[in-house]
Order: structure tokens, then sequence, then C-alpha cells
């Protein structure tokens, strides 16, 4: 099935048995608590970001150096949610990056892989989105002297990218998003929401 933007970003797809731990590229969205427009606001196409707009930029940069695997070629800040490519890495020595992108195969047996048994060392997805979610809250939080205030939903949304192909439509929708914010679903101005304001 080929990716769809509007169809795929609004629900969870996880699959049962799928090892998130292991090497690939994830597309994740992450949505502000009610969609609340918090994180800035667009103008002729361009991100103006908040002070809260600021901090979630800020700490794409704290991934890689927390989790080494981890990298972050691309992401994009909305008013009311973020998108990102996280890839996780099997590294071997210093860096050598055996599998960027999992095979079609290893997505289509779903099992968890391992190594003679051993634990696989590499953080799982929703780990590294915790760590990302959990600190930007809690600086946003300290701004507002308001702590344990949720500021994301619960959730997020995440998608394996299975293969080029996919990985290329999905970087050209992040770097568009911006430009189509009137047409967002998650923009409460766009009449198509029924949600004006």
């Amino acid at each position: 099935m080929l990716y769809d933007p509007y169809k795929h970003h609004r629900r969870s797809t996880r699959l049962k048995g799928y090892d998130y731990t292991q090497p690939g590229a994830y597309f994740v969205t992450i949505c502000t608590r009610i969609r609340e427009c918090s994180l800035g606001e667009i103008t002729d196409g361009i991100m103006q970001l908040s002070e809260y707009g600021q901090i979630t930029l800020n700490f794409w940069s704290e991934i890689t150096p927390h989790f080494p695997c981890a990298t972050i070629p691309i992401f994009v800040i909305m008013p009311n949610h973020v998108h990102a490519i996280i890839v996780i890495q099997d590294t071997v020595g210093r860096g050598v990056v055996t599998t960027p992108l999992p095979t079609p195969i290893d997505i289509d047996n779903r099992e968890k892989t391992s190594l003679g048994g051993e634990t696989r060392p590499l953080p799982g997805l929703g780990q590294i989105v915790a760590y990302y979610k959990y600190h930007t809250t809690k600086q946003i939080n300290a701004i507002n002297a308001n702590p344990g205030t949720r500021f994301w939903q619960r959730n997020y949304y995440e998608h394996i990218i299975r293969n080029e192909r996919e990985l290329h439509a999905i970087r050209t929708y992040i770097q568009n998003n911006p430009l189509k914010w009137d047409l967002d679903q998650d923009n409460p101005s766009n009449p198509a929401t029924g949600t004006l304001g």
C-alpha cells in the first residue's frame, strides 16, 4: 500500500509482534494535548515558533546524544503537532550502519530478532518518543510553574518506512507540511474540520 499522508497520520498502525527496537526508519507524529496550537503559527507557509515550539525544536538535537543509534534526518514542527523520521541503526564498532531500512521480508515476518539469545541493545521507538515527550513537557511546565501538566497527547502515531520510495514520499510530505497547513485536518481554521476558530 502506498503512503497516503491524509489517511495514515491519524491513527496508530502498530504491528502485533513487530520489534520496534530493530533497525529501521519510522515516521512519527506527536500531537499536542487536545491539538492546541501552542507551538506557533504558520504565516505564508513559514512556521513561526512560539517559546514552546522552540523547546520542541531544541530537543530533537538531544535524541542522538542520548540514543547514539538513533538519528533524526528530518522533522517539522507544526502549530499543534510534530512530524519526524526516526532512524534506529544497528551499529558495529564505531558507527558502521548495517541496515538503515528494514526489508519487506523483515516486516512481513514480524519476528523479534535477537543475536544468540542476547537482548538487543537498541532502544525501542517508544522509548525514544517517551524521552522526547517527557523532556519537552518538563521544560514547558517549568516555564509555567505547572509541574505534572500533560502537554502532548498520550499516544503517538508511527509508520514503519518500508522502502526508499516511501522514505522519499514521507520526506517530501514533511518538508511541504507548513505549505499545506490551510488544508491540514489538525488546523482548527480549516472549514473541513468543522471546528472554525
